[in-house]
């Protein structure tokens, strides 16, 4: 029998226990968590394993957890118990984990040096960027050069605080720069001021447009191994609209790729992240094992795209993918630790997917107001319709009630021959979930429409026009500037 510790606590991880414990070797599932997601609860009971609530991030509690179990190997969830070391600490001990150590998961956690790495490297699909170690610089900045710029936290901080900003209009350029400046300001004051742990604070990066998508990729080191692609929706409301979130859902087509992105830039996508994982190693000395994303967009300066890395999988999108993994979870975990993962093949149903998340009304902007509302889920009426439910933020008390935590309640898992059939059969769903004292939910009916699936294909193609054309032209990754007095110049990206 296989003893595994999973770190985590999201529907991510939820979506983790439940393919783990498919495994064909009849595993013993433990899980460390700082709530007590009651779909993980229930795996580890099924399994004989259990819970112990405590600080997920810490690196001496999972160690300690670990040990006290006796477990095979750890499987971590999210990205901030990496960034903390975890993976270091239990090699330390001897104990194999599935996550990258601290010096590789800077990939995802400094953008900054993220974005070095790419430009030293020569890695396709990098973005002209200027990162800040204070507000000050990176105001001047901004009141000096009329662009528009993503700006963003330098360090991950749970994909808040990125605003994106186009500066078209030269009548308007500045009440652009006070935008840019007060952002810019909220970025170090309030998305950064729990964060000490890397010396950039401020990221501000050239403005591209295009579809986003997600490559995840299981690599030992040596093989990087890609998952189906799949598009998360990071805004609150239906359309694209309103703040960002941790994603309000996700979809993903028949087969590896998307109906928006074809198999070259899938094939290029996979490259990218390949050539990133050679270079953390180059760069670091340490070989990258577990699990590296590419947060992709196809954009007109180079087709595939890095908008950002994460050193996990996504949430939600790892809830599109891993309940139809047809490959043992556990054999492809083994094959990671003792890399050799080139000799496993993955496997996936042919199917659609679609993922929908049902939030409180407070998230993202004011959790505290989404907490500690009692849930109710009927996970049976949902089960009948053929989906799944993969709870996220929620904590099973001792009295057998579920409370929010403050984010997003529960995804909901459904497939189907198409994107759109897949995203009707998630949408009868949502019903069965709401609070029961009355507090509001919201979701994004939208997510998996047949209206929203043309916008992102319509987009696309306008945008794949732009980037074979500029091929053809030799421009992939240059810009042409009109800089005033001196004519056309030509930058190199």
């Amino acid at each position: 029998m296989v003893k595994v510790l999973l770190v985590g606590e999201a529907a991510r991880e939820h979506a983790i226990a439940e393919a783990l414990c498919r495994s064909r070797l009849d595993p013993k599932l433990y899980a460390v968590m700082r709530l007590n997601n009651p779909g993980i609860a229930s795996l580890c009971k099924v399994t004989g394993g259990e819970v112990t609530l405590g600080n997920s991030q810490d690196p001496k509690t999972v160690v300690e957890t670990a040990k006290k179990y006796r477990v095979d190997f750890v499987f971590v969830g999210p990205e901030e118990p990496l960034f903390r070391g975890v993976s270091d600490e239990l090699e330390k001990e001897g104990i194999p984990c599935i996550g990258a150590k601290r010096s590789s998961a800077e990939l995802e956690m400094s953008k900054a040096f993220m974005r070095r790495l790419m430009w030293k490297y020569r890695i396709p699909g990098r973005l002209r960027f200027k990162a800040f170690k204070n507000v000050e610089d990176a105001v001047a900045y901004i009141h000096e050069y009329a662009e528009s710029v993503a700006l963003k936290p330098a360090r991950q901080a749970g994909g808040k605080g990125v605003k994106v900003i186009a500066d078209l209009q030269a009548y308007l350029s500045q009440e652009k720069a006070h935008v840019k400046e007060e952002h810019t300001k909220a970025i170090h004051e309030k998305y950064m001021k729990d964060y000490t742990d890397i010396e950039d604070r401020i990221l501000i990066e050239e403005r591209v447009e295009g579809p986003e998508y997600t490559l995840q990729t299981f690599t030992d080191g040596r093989t990087v191994k890609p998952l189906p692609l799949v598009q998360d929706n990071k805004n609150a409301f239906e359309m694209d609209i309103g703040p960002e979130t941790g994603g309000m859902g996700s979809i993903a087509g028949k087969g590896m790729f998307l109906p928006f992105i074809t198999r070259d830039e899938f094939e290029k996508s996979v490259e990218i992240v390949r050539r990133c994982v050679r270079a953390v190693e180059k760069e670091t000395g340490e070989k990258y094992k577990g699990i590296v994303s590419g947060q992709m967009m196809c954009t007109a300066a180079w087709g595939p795209t890095i908008i950002e890395f994460y050193s996990r999988l996504g949430d939600p999108e790892a809830v599109n993918v891993l309940p139809i993994l047809k490959t043992d979870l556990i054999e492809v975990c083994e094959a990671i630790i003792d890399e050799r993962l080139n000799k496993v093949k993955l496997e996936f149903e042919d199917v659609a997917t679609v993922v929908k998340c049902v939030a409180p009304k407070g998230y993202p902007e004011e959790r505290n107001l989404a907490k500690g509302h009692p849930i109710h889920v009927d996970v049976k009426a949902i089960e009948r319709r053929g989906c799944k439910v993969y709870f996220a933020s929620t904590d099973l008390k001792p009295d057998g009630k579920i409370v929010s935590g403050g984010s997003r309640l529960v995804e909901i898992f459904g497939k189907g021959k198409t994107i759109p059939e897949a995203g009707e059969k998630v949408e009868a769903c949502i019903p069965y979930v709401w609070l029961e004292d009355g507090w509001g939910v919201f979701h994004r009916s939208d997510i998996g429409s047949k209206q929203l699936l043309e916008k992102r294909i319509e987009q696309a193609n306008l945008i794949r026009a732009v980037y074979r054309y500029r091929a053809k032209k030799g421009l992939i990754g240059k810009t042409i500037e009109w800089i005033p007095k001196r004519g056309k110049i030509v930058l190199e990206t």
